[in-house]
């Protein structure tokens, strides 16, 4: 599962001028990951023209960016914004978003120069809140897809604004990106990352690694600016999906994780009668090639050589697999030891290829007994071995988008278990959206507590004036204290019909009802909206 450890690239490309003119609706539509995999199928559906790309109101004029650069780049995002379309963009509610790129859409060669380290995501969320029209953001790199999760102040400019960051840190043309690209907003994209977490969206159904990852981007993003309120309650409430989903199913059982696929890859190419006598090598002893390792013991495997930098690991391994005989070898005898291997599996991090045509075309053959074909099994990103092998007659090679064979067996049992899932996911997104609605009462709450607190102090400063300098500190005290308690009184009936947490009878159209009331008896609305001062601040820092 490794991942470049750094971005380089070209200056980012405008956006086609024939990107499709879709509401989010239909973008929502036409983006779930699920129903891409579904309709897939289907000929010529990703070349028909159904693809996920941002509005036409999104693509960048290109007469206009020749002859007016300089007057262009004078407006402020604000002014842009208002001028294109104010009403939609000022008064829409911020959403949640998803940019994603995985291998139900985009294959392996283009998802690895996407990539992007875990060391690198505070800096890439950082960026990411740097864009004029984006206030939080999370980053879910894995071998098998590339999410980027913002909390957009406008949905079709925040899109427009990623895509464009992540083409220049990858060197991926924008249209590139579009073509492979899905979308989803608020609803579906919460849908999207509760799957992801249960594991219904992962090559290998109910799969385990893909919540721990889930996990490590609440661990990484703590403490993170940019990763805020609505993005880490996404994060944490999608970890609580994917651990009650398989408390409550099955979904775990039997399923397996990318290493454990490899191995069962590997298995089926084998003639059955050689599955326990193949000669297996395993190059890479981190987390990846030591559940290759673990599963090939579980099938059978008691002999098998383990290539590593260094031997500390496979010591490690040894001490818990004492059953087994594992042979260390270091990496600078890696192809005297594929020589002598029949499958071999690699899960290094390396950043180039470790086989390519030239270092394997004079690997003596392989026995009869196991198929004379030397199997690569690369579950490495980037890959660890080049497509070029293939070419070879004796060779072939299997990387992580080869998987799918694997998981084509016993689909309705998979789908009955993904059924039995989805119906929590469904409910726990309904509680994860109302959480995220009864935020909108917070601005309220601060500004009824704001223009109580000026009520307050201004009429205590009256009092204070009318008693004189002569009065003791103890006597100010009880009097402020008089005014916080009489005040705080006042404001607990109306504070407690502005939550909605679920925790009673109240439903969230009420509690708004309650809001819009309390905004109009108290004059707390201003002309400006809290959208809009949000796009102005970001648009003042970014001009400091």
């Amino acid at each position: 599962m490794a991942i470049p450890t750094a971005f380089s690239g070209p200056k980012l490309e405008s956006l086609s001028s024939s990107a499709a003119a879709a509401s989010p609706a239909s973008i929502g539509l036409f983006c779930n990951p699920g129903r891409v995999r579904r309709l897939s199928i289907q000929k010529g559906l990703f070349n028909s023209g159904i693809r996920c790309e941002v509005a036409a109101s999104d693509v960048v004029d290109q007469s206009q960016s020749s002859g007016n650069v300089t007057s262009s780049s004078s407006l402020s995002a604000l002014e842009q914004l208002k001028s294109s379309a104010a009403d939609r963009y000022t008064k829409e509610r911020s959403s949640i978003v998803v940019i994603g790129l995985s291998i139900h859409t985009t294959p392996v060669e283009v998802r690895e120069k996407l990539a992007i380290p875990e060391a690198e995501w505070p800096r890439a969320i950082g960026e990411l809140c740097n864009l004029n029209h984006i206030e939080e953001a999370a980053v879910l790199s894995t071998c098998n897809r590339m999410e980027i999760y913002v909390v957009a102040l406008s949905q079709h400019r925040g899109v427009k604004e990623v895509t464009e960051w992540m083409s220049k840190t990858s060197g991926v043309p924008v249209t590139e990106i579009c073509k492979h690209r899905f979308l989803l907003y608020n609803n579906d994209a919460t849908q999207h990352i509760f799957e992801v977490s249960a594991g219904l969206d992962s090559l290998v159904l109910g799969e385990g690694q893909i919540l721990a990852q889930v996990k490590q981007v609440v661990k990484v993003g703590q403490g993170v600016t940019g990763f805020g309120r609505n993005i880490s309650g996404l994060f944490k409430h999608a970890i609580t999906v994917g651990k009650r989903v398989r408390t409550e199913t099955n979904i775990a059982a039997g399923a397996v994780s990318v290493s454990s696929a490899a191995v069962e890859l590997a298995l089926m190419k084998l003639p059955e009668s050689c599955h326990t006598t193949a000669r297996m090598l395993v190059i890479g002893a981190g987390k990846m090639g030591k559940l290759v390792i673990k599963h090939l013991v579980a099938k059978g495997c008691t002999t098998m050589v383990v290539v590593n930098r260094s031997e500390d690991r496979v010591s490690a391994i040894r001490e818990e697999m004492k059953d087994v005989e594992i042979i260390y070898k270091p990496l600078n005898e890696m192809l005297k030891c594929a020589a002598e291997a029949d499958v071999i599996f690699t899960s290094t991090a390396s950043e180039t290829p470790l086989f390519m045509k030239e270092h394997v075309v004079d690997l003596p053959p392989v026995s009869a007994s196991v198929g004379s074909l030397r199997l690569f099994i690369d579950i490495s990103v980037p890959r660890n071995v080049g497509a070029c092998v293939n070419e070879l007659e004796d060779a072939r090679v299997y990387n992580v988008d080869d998987l799918k064979e694997v998981v084509a067996a016993n689909k309705e049992d998979r789908l009955r278990k993904a059924m039995e899932a989805q119906a929590i996911i469904s409910e726990e997104s309904k509680q994860f959206e109302a959480w995220r609605d009864s935020l909108e009462t917070v601005p309220t709450i601060k500004k009824l507590r704001a223009y109580a607190e000026r009520i307050r102090v201004a009429e205590l400063d009256k009092c204070m004036s009318k008693m004189g300098d002569d009065i003791s500190k103890k006597t100010k005290k009880a009097v402020d204290d008089l005014s916080r308690g009489i005040v705080n009184k006042l404001l607990h009936g109306p504070m407690q019909h502005l939550r909605c947490d679920g925790s009673d009878s109240r439903t969230l159209s009420e509690t708004l009802e309650n809001m819009h009331a309390l905004n109009r008896m108290f004059s707390l609305e201003t002309d400006i909206s809290v959208l809009e001062q949000k796009i102005r601040a970001k648009v003042e820092q970014t001009q400091k």
